[in-house]
């Protein structure tokens, strides 16, 4: 059975699948941007571990042995699943793999955003970090005694959430699904925006949700409140969040995940220096990789004996 991942793979990464895949056929990886051998490779391949590289229904019809599409990690949102379907490929991820991950950005986001560490790294290395502005002084915070909305309660939600509470902070929800448990207040989306100090999304990217903070809700938002994003970039309204921010409306945001990626570099969030940026790694560790190598090797097993496959959604 042959296996194909499109990713740019570390050696560490690499190293894990050996060892993962070592009872199994290797796994051939291929970088993201060398797109001739991946469309050549994938004419007789089984199975497609999916990162973040669109799979399209193109490539779909050009694999006509592809069996699975099995995606490293949760979102199936760039996956063609109708394409999928129509051509009799399952697809599955693995919910929960990489939540503790992504629940660990998202509180590092926030107390970078509250605390200025970016501007205070550049200053102290520049020898200035004795004299700061004093304005930014004036403008750090703690988690601690603020309101902190969590808009979706999966997974990295449900492992934050307990970190804040511990921190000093109250913590509300919203989620689709509705109230999920007595222990955090649940609000409507309206009445989260309007109380948090804080704004963290955790839902995945789906017609419903796909432009959820526009100008609108951004608009909505507590003043001198922070967006945070480790979920999808096409929640977020980039241009209205940079608006927010240059007007001081927001204090800041920070953001692990981008409408487009990789982003360009004309991005109006990139010159603000009240954005924490990271390049969609929230969920990129190699406990992460390894919670999920074993469900890619579990999965791959499956398929070749006729078992069901682990957390199929197409």
């Amino acid at each position: 059975m042959k296996v194909v991942l499109q990713y740019r793979a570390s050696e560490g990464f690499r190293a894990q699948i050996a060892a993962a895949f070592a009872d199994a056929s290797p796994v051939l990886v291929i970088d993201e941007t060398d797109r001739a051998t991946f469309a050549a490779e994938m004419r007789d391949a089984a199975v497609l571990l999916h990162v973040l590289e669109p799979v399209t229904a193109a490539v779909i019809a050009a694999a006509p042995q592809l069996r699975l599409i099995q995606k490293i990690g949760v979102g199936v949102n760039t996956i063609d699943l109708e394409a999928a379907r129509a051509q009799g490929v399952a697809v599955a991820n693995m919910p929960g793999t990489n939540s503790a991950a992504v629940a660990e950005m998202a509180l590092s986001l926030m107390i970078g955003v509250l605390r200025r560490s970016v501007y205070f790294d550049a200053l102290t290395r520049a020898g200035e970090g004795w004299r700061p502005d004093l304005a930014v002084l004036d403008r750090v915070g703690e988690i601690g005694g603020r309101t902190i909305g969590l808009v979706g309660f999966g997974g990295s939600a449900q492992r934050l959430a307990p970190v804040l509470t511990a921190l000093g902070a109250r913590v509300v929800y919203t989620a689709r699904s509705g109230k999920l448990g007595a222990a955090y207040a649940y609000l409507s989306l309206d009445a989260l925006l309007a109380e948090s100090d804080i704004v963290s999304l955790h839902v995945p990217s789906t017609p419903e949700t796909r432009g959820l903070i526009d100008a609108a809700a951004l608009g909505r938002m507590k003043p001198g409140a922070i967006l945070i994003n480790t979920a999808r970039g096409d929640l977020v309204d980039e241009t209205a969040l940079a608006a927010a921010l240059r007007s001081g409306h927001l204090r800041g945001a920070g953001l692990d995940v981008f409408a487009r990626e990789p982003t360009a570099p004309d991005n109006p969030l990139f010159v603000l220096p009240q954005a924490l940026l990271a390049p969609h790694v929230a969920w990129l560790t190699p406990e992460t990789l390894a919670r999920s190598l074993v469900v890619a090797r579990e999965n791959c097993r499956r398929l070749g004996t006729g078992e069901a496959l682990l957390h199929q959604v197409a």
